[in-house]
């Protein structure tokens, strides 16, 4: 996996993030969803690294990242801590403004990082996923059914347990979850963080933070008016359910943005592992330099006073 990219790990602040790096032009942060870990890119970044600098590392509390203790709020697991991380992270990689693409739980890491961090980040990408604030505003019995681990994964304790007596039958190993569709070394690195009991705890924390402090984070920025200033692009799967829960996908997200473009992907929900291709052809075609432009002015920066 990721021949030619750099494999290190870079403590910023409270963690230390396990992280691939490679390529050359301007940078690209790509950021996993759940239950991976930043293996999941390693058929996409490579296809990208001749024209960017592509950074994947693990998210907080995910893969071989640190898992910090949490706290009655969940916030060190909020979206808000894990953007200011990689805005950290790409600080010492020696990259002040970048480009980020994130998928399922990465993709609310993305957009935080867009809406607090304007001024760093140049476009945003999000992949499978409309806003929590939005998924959660508009819930209704379908998404409670299809989308019950939210809510799962929110209860104390019993998670725990239950994805521990056997995470192999959870996350559906053997028959979902294969070395032949993910790729024999992402496979390994996604196996041996589901049987990590400190990793499984720390995934369960980025849940029970997004019913909570990250929902208040996104009904204040609504609430406020606040939009992502740069070039957004949303894809979403075909084989997956966004499409159906939510009809107009972009609708959902247009109140969020100032430049909005977005298209379907031929795929099941882990895109970066089913349609490489033709996923990095759409970033690629998104982050062509003609199609990004500066940020809009009115950057919060670094103020974090609601």
């Amino acid at each position: 996996m990721f021949d030619d990219f750099t494999l290190a790990r870079i403590t910023v602040g409270e963690v230390t993030l396990r992280v691939r790096h490679g390529g050359d032009g301007p940078a690209l942060l790509l950021l996993h969803g759940h239950p991976r870990t930043h293996t999941t890119w390693h058929r996409v970044a490579p296809l990208l690294a001749g024209e960017h600098t592509v950074v994947c590392p693990d998210l907080r509390g995910y893969g071989e990242s640190t898992k910090v203790p949490t706290t009655d709020d969940h916030a060190p697991y909020s979206k808000r801590a894990m953007a200011d991380d990689m805005v950290g992270l790409m600080r010492e990689l020696g990259h002040d403004r970048f480009a980020v693409a994130g998928h399922d739980r990465g993709s609310y890491v993305a957009l935080r990082l867009a809406l607090d961090h304007p001024d760093h980040v140049s476009a945003l990408s999000v992949l499978d996923s409309v806003p929590i604030g939005e998924a959660l505003a508009r819930c209704d019995a379908r998404f409670a059914r299809e989308w019950f681990h939210w809510f799962f994964f929110a209860q104390p304790d019993t998670p725990e347990r239950v994805i521990g007596a056997d995470p192999d039958a959870w996350y559906r190993v053997g028959t979902r979850n294969t070395p032949e569709r993910m790729g024999e070394e992402n496979f390994a690195d996604f196996r041996r963080a589901i049987h990590d009991p400190a990793t499984v705890r720390a995934m369960l924390e980025d849940y029970r933070a997004g019913l909570g402090i990250d929902r208040a984070h996104d009904d204040a920025d609504r609430a406020a008016g606040r939009r992502v200033a740069c070039p957004t692009q949303v894809l979403w799967s075909t084989r997956d359910d966004l499409g159906d829960l939510y009809g107009d996908v972009l609708a959902v997200w247009r109140p969020w943005t100032t430049d909005l473009r977005g298209a379907t992907v031929e795929s099941g929900h882990h895109m970066a592992e089913d349609a490489p291709e033709d996923l990095a052809r759409a970033l690629r075609d998104f982050l062509a330099p003609e199609r990004v432009r500066p940020p809009l002015g009115g950057s919060r920066g670094g103020d974090k006073s609601y």
